[in-house]
């Protein structure tokens, strides 16, 4: 029995140890997902947390939906090499030359489709589950679309021109040098801690992360509405004025902000929707009360297949 008490603060002290490695591991992983969040201020002067995606998360994304291009591009082959043979000898040049057009908008314009659809994400995002948005908090627009998508083609599509290039002496640099230029385009979002490519630099966009859009639970209190029945009549008009979105920020403010906050938010929604207050009106009350109404009109749109995403949505 003597032999075996020496052993216990051995024991002691690896326990603990493995226990101080696993708290430092978790501790690094929070700071490492805390570099992640940003925060934005909405237009109705509410802090949202937002987080972006990883390099990893973007790469997977990409090889998705390169993997898809090449699936439809590969199909189109498959159909135009039965349709050469059905039309005979001389319409080799005329199905290439429709290929070549086929690629080149499936190349170019796949994403920017995707992107300008109201989930903001191309098949490749949605299944890693982040789309594009705007770093000024606003709607995404079609130039932003538009800029960050053509400069793909500097940051993707000319590394694998210069791949491709072969030769000696002079060409051979030239081709040595583009791809060297090329890859700091290609790596530029694991350099920079919003992990942007140039494309979202130059067109204001990030890539975040977007959790399955739900309506939460109703935080609405029924003492105010009970106390104050038939006061805060809204036209469908007025409760159409935000969407989804907006209910999750509004929510957010009901629940965490500021007198003051509130104030400023019933402020805007009140100016947005032309609603005069009333004798013994309260912010506190307005707000729930507009909270209940919008929620309600949100869930008749969407039992008939109509969502409503945010203010910008005009569907």
């Amino acid at each position: 029995m003597n032999a075996t008490v020496p052993h216990a603060p051995q024991n002691l002290s690896r326990l603990q140890i493995e226990a101080d490695q696993r708290r430092r591991a978790r501790m690094l992983e929070t700071q490492r997902q805390s570099k992640l969040v940003r925060e934005l201020v909405t237009p109705e002067g509410a802090v949202i947390h937002l987080k972006l995606s990883t390099a990893t998360e973007r790469a997977g994304a990409f090889l998705i939906d390169v993997a898809i291009q090449w699936a439809i591009v590969i199909a189109t082959s498959i159909g135009l090499s039965y349709a050469m043979r059905a039309m005979g000898s001389g319409s080799a040049n005329v199905a290439f030359a429709v290929w070549l057009v086929f690629f080149f908008f499936v190349r170019n314009f796949y994403y920017i489709f995707f992107e300008l659809g109201p989930k903001s994400a191309t098949p490749g995002k949605r299944a890693l589950g982040i789309r594009v948005a705007a770093r000024n908090g606003g709607r995404l627009t079609a130039n932003s679309v538009l800029a960050r998508n053509f400069i793909r083609e500097i940051e993707v599509g000319l590394p694998f021109q210069f791949l491709m290039m072969g030769g000696t002496g002079v060409s051979g640099w030239i081709a040595l040098l583009g791809l060297v230029w090329s890859g700091i385009f290609l790596f530029f979002p694991v350099f920079n801690k919003d992990k942007m490519r140039v494309g979202d630099l130059i067109a204001g966009t990030w890539v975040i992360h977007a959790p399955k859009a739900k309506l939460m639970g109703d935080i609405a209190s029924s003492a105010a509405s009970q106390a104050l029945p038939g006061r805060f009549a809204f036209t469908p008009a007025q409760a159409d004025a935000y969407g989804i979105h907006e209910l999750h920020v509004l929510e957010d403010v009901l629940r965490n902000s500021t007198e003051e906050v509130k104030s400023q938010v019933a402020l805007r929604i009140r100016t947005k929707i032309g609603w005069q207050p009333q004798p013994g009106e309260t912010d506190i009350a307005f707000l729930e009360a507009y909270y209940a109404a919008l929620r309600r009109r949100l869930e008749q749109r969407m039992l008939l297949g109509d969502r409503k995403a945010d203010k910008y949505d005009t569907r």
